[in-house]
């Protein structure tokens, strides 16, 4: 029976995974027919095959599991773009902007949901939610050149940094927030659990890892398989010490990105990070309860309204006030959108009992739309890499 049960289980997830991209070839050839964002049709596809939808991949736990490892490896590749040391300067400059514009999200988010008659603590956890821009969304969408060598990319990644650090600390804080009968053990352990993983991480990296891959530079399957092995290794031991995995995930991305081979090892993790991409944004679409969504429809517009309209014109002006007018704009509308964070922060919410399920999918809600929106704002407004790609096929 238990051979009979893995067999089946496996089955399932190859099937949904053959599924979903069979689905995922024919929405992105769609989407590129009509020059939209793929990213798009990758959640279209998820509301469509999932429970919610025609129940084509009805199973929960398969989709849950299928967009956490997504999200994993997804967080370590954005982890490996986000060198800290190489952008020292511009965090500083950024730190304030970034600060001042995340607390003003958390208002305006708390505000709408006090408005519609939220709990308290459901307005907070919105609140929180809106505070971070998605990573992924930035990044995916930033042509290479721009990531690299203009200082538009280079304040980007500046306010990502800034943002994922306060996510991860907002994390830290609800994953544990209901636990109140800890040991004096598991107190200290999750008290002491974000420090010792970022400094053991970067120990490691620096004395163990860095030599190995510094030494092994031609052998490039073994940079790929250290790679992975270094970013489930941490992300296993972020769980074991009460964190989540993707915590893990990303510090093993971002300890990586301070060496001198993280740019090369970006680029042979694209097809990856393609690939985990379908099955995230897929897993948004899935996921979202659409039973629920006609209740709080007015919840969800004024909030995608403070995601996708408000968070460029707040960014705008305090970028504009800094000195960097040219930018301040694209900046702005690229940062106009909720996180994969927030889902994470709606998710432990949920499992600490801290917030209600209608909440917890005004926060789906409010990321899809938000995705969709930014994403089709900034593929037609401003370039990206498919458009770059386009315009030299084109030549």
């Amino acid at each position: 029976m238990l051979v009979s049960g893995v067999w089946t289980l496996e089955s399932k997830i190859v099937s949904s995974i053959s599924i979903i991209y069979a689905g995922a070839a024919g929405v992105a050839s769609i989407a590129v027919v009509f020059r939209q964002s793929i990213l798009i049709g990758y959640m279209l596809l998820g509301i469509l095959l999932g429970p919610y939808g025609f129940a084509i991949i009805g199973d929960h736990v398969i989709i849950e599991h299928i967009g956490q490892v997504g999200m994993i490896f997804l967080l370590f590749l954005a982890g490996l773009h986000l060198d800290p040391n190489s952008l020292v300067p511009q965090l500083q400059k950024s730190l304030l902007i970034t600060l001042v514009a995340s607390v003003t999200f958390a208002i305006a988010g708390f505000l709408v949901c006090t408005l519609c008659g939220y709990t308290s603590n459901d307005a907070m956890i919105v609140g929180a939610s809106m505070m971070f821009s998605s990573t992924l969304v930035g990044l995916k969408l930033l042509p290479n050149d721009m990531l690299h060598q203009q200082h538009i990319g280079e304040m980007l990644i500046s306010i990502l940094i800034i943002q994922d650090i306060i996510a991860i600390a907002s994390m830290m804080f609800i994953q544990n927030i209901g636990y109140v009968d800890m040991s004096y053990f598991e107190m200290i352990r999750v008290a002491l659990a974000l420090p010792l993983t970022l400094v053991g991480a970067f120990i490691l990296e620096y004395y163990l890892l860095s030599k190995l891959f510094r030494l092994f530079s031609h052998v490039r399957e073994y940079l790929f398989v250290l790679s992975l092995g270094w970013c489930l290794a941490l992300s296993e031991v972020a769980s074991w010490l009460g964190m989540t995995h993707e915590i893990g995930a990303f510090i093993a991305g971002v300890t990586i990105a301070t060496g001198s081979i993280a740019t090369y090892l970006a680029e042979c993790f694209n097809p990856i990070r393609d690939f985990f991409l379908v099955l995230f944004f897929f897993s948004i679409g899935a996921n979202l309860n659409v039973g629920l969504l006609v209740q709080i429809k007015w919840s969800i517009l004024l909030l995608s309204g403070v995601a996708v309209f408000l968070k460029p014109l707040i960014y705008q002006g305090m970028i504009s006030l800094s000195g960097n007018y040219s930018v301040s704009w694209e900046l702005g509308v690229r940062l106009g959108q909720a996180s994969e964070f927030s889902l994470i922060l709606a998710n432990l919410a949920i499992g600490a009992n801290l917030m209600s399920e209608t909440a917890s999918v005004l926060v789906q809600a409010v990321v899809m739309v938000s995705f969709f929106v930014s994403s089709y704002w900034v593929s037609k407004r401003f370039e990206t890499p498919s458009k770059i790609e386009s315009m030299e096929d084109e030549d």
